[in-house]
């Protein structure tokens, strides 16, 4: 495999229980795959305060230095990353999908990509192979499913859990790593220091009654695909009349009230 400039970014996780920081279950699955295509090549960027200790738990991966752009809370991480990545050599931009505190839109890889003009792979599961600037990658998709991609380097990639299981921190190396503050200019978030954060609650799943006599159709039920023979397919329609399918739709699924 050709050798490739890898970054991930890390952000400091919450302990689902305790709330006490540690680092980001999906980011530290990133820094795994990371290590795995690159190993001590790999860079690990991180934009917030320097003074947070949880960090050193990436550094127990294995890492010998994690660089910080130095920034305060309420800040605007978006132009920072951009522009740091913009002039460096990355090839792939590894994340997670979507970060334990703060806001936790999950929207930083796609404004990340968009303003990089960069590709995007979510739920990237694993790097095949690359050649001719051009990477062979596998993609999750639901019910343990995947798919075989082509993507043109350079690209953002979101992991999560199809990504591999992130390896124990080790306290000695998370110690003896170096934690590097860089300053940069500093863009204020006014949406994010105006707005009233909350705990996250995960919205109810729509339950499907398996009416199967047999273990076997029990298993094939749980395991099909779900068939949409109630959609709609417009063709060829003015964006008015799109917009309020889209509307209707949503007022259906309880989107919106």
């Amino acid at each position: 495999m050709t050798e490739l400039n890898i970054v991930a970014l890390v952000s400091v996780g919450a302990h689902p229980l305790s709330g006490r920081p540690r680092r980001a279950e999906q980011d530290a699955r990133a820094v795994e795959l990371g290590l795995h295509l690159a190993g001590e090549r790999l860079q690990v960027l991180h934009a917030g305060d320097p003074q947070q200790e949880a960090l050193r738990a990436y550094l127990g991966m294995g890492l010998n230095q994690l660089k910080i752009l130095e920034q305060p809370a309420h800040s605007d991480a978006l132009p920072v990353l951009a522009d740091y990545l913009a002039d460096s050599s990355a090839q792939l931009v590894l994340t997670g999908s979507q970060a334990e505190t703060g806001e936790g839109s999950g929207m930083l890889p796609f404004l990340l990509a968009e303003q990089l003009g960069w590709p995007l792979v979510v739920g990237l599961a694993a790097v095949e192979q690359v050649s001719d600037g051009v990477a062979q990658v596998l993609q999750a998709l639901p019910r343990g499913q995947r798919r075989r991609l082509q993507v043109r380097l350079p690209f953002v990639a979101s992991v999560d859990n199809a990504a591999p299981t992130a390896r124990q921190s080790a306290f000695g190396p998370a110690r003896r790593g170096l934690l590097t503050a860089e300053e940069v200019e500093l863009v204020a978030d006014p949406l994010f220091a105006s707005a009233q954060l909350q705990p996250a609650k995960p919205r109810p799943k729509r339950l499907k009654v398996i009416k199967a006599k047999t273990g076997a159709e029990r298993m094939k039920a749980a395991t099909a695909k779900a068939s949409g023979g109630g959609g709609q397919v417009l063709k060829d329609v003015s964006p008015e009349a799109g917009a309020e399918a889209i509307f209707k739709l949503l007022l259906e699924e309880g989107v919106l009230r």
